[in-house]
């Protein structure tokens, strides 16, 4: 089975079911998309930022390597961009990924947000078996 057989309320819930915070921007840098987590996002959005250019929805001190990783990601030049960051006490973890078809065109880029404090203190093993 593949996503074309799933209505799209089911890909949204799909989505929004995950830990991780989702955001697509399309092959303009305009955010096309974002999921909403059923614990919230640990970088909220709203309706507002759709159709907002990205560069819009970061520091301005950032704008340069977010354009650095948009445009690598169109050169095909890069192919992720990881991050990680001390947020609210927290340790986030953030990359960025082109989107791409399978002829290689580029259709945008992929940001998943994570909250991985806990995922750092794991030990050993736990098993479903």
């Amino acid at each position: 089975m593949n996503l074309k057989n799933l209505p799209i309320e089911t890909i949204e819930a799909l989505l929004d079911a995950l830990n991780v915070d989702i955001s697509f921007v399309d092959h303009e840098d305009r955010v096309a998309y974002f999921n909403t987590p059923r614990e919230g996002r640990i970088f909220p959005r709203t309706k507002m930022d759709l159709g907002r250019k990205v560069q819009n929805c970061h520091p301005p001190q950032s704008l340069d390597k977010v354009n650095a990783i948009l445009n690598g990601f169109k050169t095909g030049t890069l192919d992720k961009a990881p991050f990680w960051i001390q947020h609210k006490g927290r340790f986030i973890k953030i990359d960025y990924f082109p989107v791409r078809d399978k002829d290689g065109t580029y259709l945008g880029t992929v940001e998943i947000t994570q909250d991985i404090t806990e995922a750092r203190s794991l030990e050993g093993e736990k098993r479903l078996l």
